[in-house]
């Protein structure tokens, strides 16, 4: 939608003017996170991780570029290049810990970012291709991620990269060529820290191009809000500067601060000690796991024991791939006309049950497989389906909802209640706004 109250960029310095006139960068700039982009005004801080994400970003292409400087792309020199970067290059332990503690950080608020948009409808028309660019920048994360956990060639990545990439030999056919094609070979080795190196380094440019289509998608309908209400003047908005880009700041600023407490003070608290050894094929380490932001899909995978029509192996790879697929469709699986979960009573019960569910799969994806952990899987790995598939079209259907706001101005300003809830929708009685 466009908004026709938007301030209009009006260059005041002649070289401004004169630059405006030939490339109009000040102005896209101006309109997209300037006083040319109005906002709505209540946007509480779970807004903030969208700008986090990007942050995050930025800190990861930066020091990645800078550690590809000293970075040796060898199965016999890649891990003494890493401990060459920590010990010899001034400043060297700085780079290498903000960029592997960077990673967590960019998937901690990427999963924020996730679960606020899950909660409050941000998926829903008109913004299902924003939430579906946000799932491509999601997978494209995933891939990264893993790549550059085999690069230091310690003995987790080199099993770490012999186990993910076994997955794709479940496939009948296709999978063994399709494992060997991305191995380069028939067991991790210099073809595949090479081609890892070099997708690793290329993906976050991949994923920095879009990241501008998802907020450029982002512009076309605006921002979604807390009320789920849609904008209807000006009273209900604010300019993103200087309003936002304050309380984003400030944010940031918070949120730097315990990521340096974590470069500085535990720089491996989020790594796996066996990955100080140096890659040994003939000695497999006792528990094979992935990065922690990796566990719950690991556990979805692990929760097939049982071969049934397809191998057990199979169903896991289809089941841990379909576990992200499926968030696509979420647009059209949740018909609720209700977008924001503080109006949705019975969606919140199943929402913080879904949260802990997904705690649940990442506590036994981290885990040794033992039985007691396959149990914890296959059940919580049974709900994560179930609450997306039959659950979450069931109480779109049957849901009572509360009264919505009038404007998000009148919810902001005076906590006004609408006097019906959307058509077809059966209201629930209530005194405010939520």
């Amino acid at each position: 939608m466009a908004f026709k109250w938007a301030q209009q960029y009006e260059p005041k310095h002649p070289f401004m003017r004169w630059m405006d006139e030939r490339l109009p960068l000040p102005r896209l700039v101006y309109g997209a996170i300037g006083g040319g982009y109005p906002v709505p005004r209540n946007l509480n801080y779970m807004w903030n991780f969208g700008v986090l994400a990007g942050l995050f970003l930025t800190i990861q292409i930066v020091t990645g570029i800078v550690l590809a400087m000293w970075y040796f792309a060898s199965a016999d020199g890649a891990f003494n290049s890493v401990e060459h970067i920590m010990r010899d290059v001034n400043a060297g332990w700085l780079i290498r810990y903000a960029h592997s503690n960077g990673a967590s950080f960019f998937f901690i608020v990427t999963y924020i970012h996730i679960f606020r948009g899950l909660f409050y409808g941000s998926y829903k028309a008109p913004r299902e291709l924003v939430w579906m660019l946000g799932l491509v920048i999601y997978l494209l994360m995933m891939a990264t991620a893993f790549m550059g956990y085999v690069l230091p060639w310690g003995q987790m990545s080199y099993w770490g990269a012999q186990v993910i990439t076994g997955f794709f030999s479940a496939f009948p056919i296709i999978g063994e060529p399709l494992r060997v094609f991305l191995l380069g070979g028939y067991a991790p080795d210099q073809a595949s820290l090479t081609r890892f190196f070099s997708l690793h380094y290329l993906l976050p440019f991949v994923i920095a191009a879009v990241t501008v289509l998802h907020i450029w998608a982002l512009h076309i309908p605006g921002s979604s809000n807390p009320t789920g209400v849609d904008v209807k003047d000006e009273k209900d908005t604010l300019p993103f500067h200087p309003f936002y880009t304050a309380k984003d700041g400030w944010f940031a600023g918070a949120v730097l601060l315990v990521y340096a407490l974590f470069v500085y003070f535990m720089p491996n608290a989020l790594g796996h000690p066996d990955n100080y050894i140096p890659a040994n094929p003939l000695a497999t380490p006792a528990h094979i796991v992935p990065e922690w932001y990796f566990w719950p899909f690991y556990a979805i995978l692990r929760a097939f024991t049982v071969d049934f029509i397809l191998p057990a192996k199979l169903w896991g790879v289809l089941a841990m791939f379909a576990s992200i697929l499926l968030l696509f469709f979420l647009p059209w699986l949740d018909k609720s006309p209700v977008r924001s979960g503080h109006y949705r009573p019975l969606f919140k019960i199943f929402f913080g049950i879904l949260i802990v569910d997904v705690l649940f799969l990442g506590w036994a994806g981290g885990s040794a497989a033992t039985p007691g952990k396959i149990a914890v899987s296959q059940i919580a790995a049974a709900y994560y389906f179930a609450h997306f598939l039959i659950i979450l079209p069931f109480i779109s259907k049957i849901e009572r909802p509360l009264r919505l706001p009038n404007s998000i101005s009148g919810s902001v300003l005076h906590g006004e209640a609408q006097e019906s809830a959307p058509a077809g929708v059966k209201p629930r009685k209530t005194t405010t706004a939520g």
